[in-house]
C-alpha cells in the first residue's frame, strides 16, 4: 500500500524555458505527467513554478532577460498567462484542474492572510486540485520579494504542512566541491545535518535564466527542516525524476530531518520564518537558560535592553547579550510598555500596566531559532 504524502515541488525557469528564453512545451508537459502520475497514486501536490519572466521577456521584444524591475514586471505579466495556460491544458490531459496563486511576502507576514492562504490550499488539495503558486511579480516591489522561488517553495511546505519538498533545476544535487571546476567533485546522496561545510560547498546555478543558486536551496532546505519537512534537489531534467524522487530512488540530494526534533507547526513556522520582527528583546543569562532549557516562560525582569517600536501581540527577536538570535516569540506588551518594566519582578509592575498576560513572551508563543536550525 502506498503511502500517501502532501508534496511541494518546484521548478526552476531553466527547467521549463527553452534556450531562446519561451517555454518549452515539451518540458513543461513531461513535467506535469510526472506530476500526474504521482497523483494518481493518491499523493496531493503543490507546485511552485518560476518561468513568468523568463516565459514573458521576448514577447516584449527583449533579447536578454530585462533587469530593470518595471521591465521584469511587465515580462512576468505576460508570461504568467502563457504558463497558466500551459500548464492548465495539460493538467486537463489528465483530468485534473489547476489553479493559480499568486502571492507575496507580505501575503505571509501578515497572519490572518497566511491563514486564509493555508486554507485556501487546503480546500483545492480536498478537492482534487493541483495549486500552482508563485511570486507575484508584476506588483511585488524588491523590499518585498522573497528573493527567489526555493525560499518561495520551503515556506509554501511549511504553510501547508507537507511531508516533502522537492526542490528541481538544472543542478542534480549537492556537491562536496563545484563540479564544473572539479571533475572530481562527489555527489552527496544523503546530508542530516546542514554544518557550515556543507553550507561551503553551495556553488551557484549554472543557469543564467533563475534567481536562485545553490545557497538560496540550502537556505530553503533549512527552513523546510526546521518544519521537519524532509528536502530533495534534483535535476528536472531527469527523466522519471519526480517519480523516482518519492520513491527515494532519484539521483539527487535528500536532505532528512532530524528525528530527536519536533517540527513547527504553522503557527510556530509563521513566526519563526515569515512573521516579520517589528524589534527586538536583549535579554541575561537567566531568561536565556528559562526560555530555551526550561522551557519558562520570559518574563520582564530577564529583559535588559529593548529596541525598535512594536505593540503588544508583535513579533520581536529575541537576543542574548553577546548578540547572538535566540528565537522569536510574540510579546504581550508595546516596546514603550516593556521599556518601563524591564528587569522588574511580576509584583513590582505598576498597575497602570494593563495586559491581558503578565509574561513578557510566554512559551508556547516562543520559538528557539537555535534547536529548529539544528537540522
Amino acid at each position: 500500500m502506498v503511502d500517501k504524502k502532501r508534496i511541494v515541488v518546484k521548478i526552476g525557469s531553466s527547467s521549463l524555458t527553452s534556450r531562446n528564453g519561451e517555454i518549452s512545451l515539451r518540458k513543461l508537459a513531461r513535467l506535469v505527467d510526472e506530476i500526474a502520475l504521482i497523483k494518481e497514486e493518491g499523493h496531493e501536490v503543490v507546485l511552485v513554478s518560476s518561468g513568468a519572466v523568463a516565459a514573458g521577456y521576448r514577447k516584449l521584444g527583449f533579447i536578454e532577460r530585462p533587469t530593470e524591475l518595471a521591465e521584469k514586471q511587465a515580462a512576468a505579466s505576460i508570461g504568467q498567462c502563457q504558463l497558466m495556460e500551459a500548464y492548465s491544458e495539460r493538467f486537463h490531459s489528465h483530468g485534473y484542474t489547476a489553479s493559480q496563486i499568486l502571492i507575496t511576502r507580505s501575503d505571509f507576514s501578515d497572519q490572518k492572510r497566511y491563514m486564509n492562504a493555508r486554507n485556501t490550499i487546503q480546500v483545492l488539495l480536498e478537492r482534487g486540485v493541483v495549486p500552482i503558486v508563485n511570486e507575484n511579480d508584476t506588483i511585488t516591489i524588491k523590499q518585498l520579494k522573497f528573493g527567489d522561488n526555493d525560499t518561495l517553495s520551503a515556506k509554501v511546505a511549511g504553510l501547508v504542512e507537507a511531508d516533502e519538498l522537492f526542490i528541481l533545476s538544472d543542478i542534480d544535487g549537492l556537491y562536496d566541491d563545484n563540479p564544473n571546476t572539479n571533475p572530481d567533485a562527489k555527489l552527496l546522496e544523503v546530508v542530516k545535518e546542514i554544518t557550515p561545510e556543507i553550507e561551503a560547498a553551495a556553488g551557484d546555478s549554472g543557469s543564467d535564466v533563475g534567481t536562485g543558486g545553490m545557497s538560496s536551496k540550502i537556505e530553503a532546505v533549512k527552513i523546510s527542516l526546521a518544519a521537519g519537512i524532509e528536502t530533495f534537489i534534483g535535476d528536472a531534467n531527469k527523466s522519471n525524476i519526480l517519480y523516482d524522487a518519492v520513491n527515494h530512488q532519484a539521483r539527487g540530494t535528500y536532505f532528512k530531518a532530524n528525528d530527536e526534533l519536533d517540527g513547527l507547526d504553522v503557527r510556530q513556522h509563521w513566526i519563526a520564518f515569515n512573521s516579520g520582527a517589528k524589534g527586538e528583546v536583549i535579554i541575561d543569562d537567566g531568561a536565556r537558560v528559562a526560555i530555551t532549557q526550561e522551557q519558562s516562560h520570559l518574563l520582564p525582569q530577564g529583559v535588559r535592553e529593548v529596541n525598535g517600536g512594536f505593540d503588544c501581540g508583535d513579533v520581536v527577536v529575541i537576543r542574548h547579550m553577546n548578540g547572538e538570535e535566540v528565537g522569536r516569540g510574540v510579546i504581550n506588551y508595546s516596546a514603550d510598555q516593556l521599556r518601563k518594566i524591564r528587569r522588574l519582578k511580576l509584583t513590582e509592575i505598576p498597575d497602570d500596566i494593563k495586559v491581558t498576560d503578565s509574561e513578557a513572551i510566554k512559551q508556547e508563543e516562543f520559538v528557539c531559532l537555535t534547536n529548529v536550525m539544528a537540522n
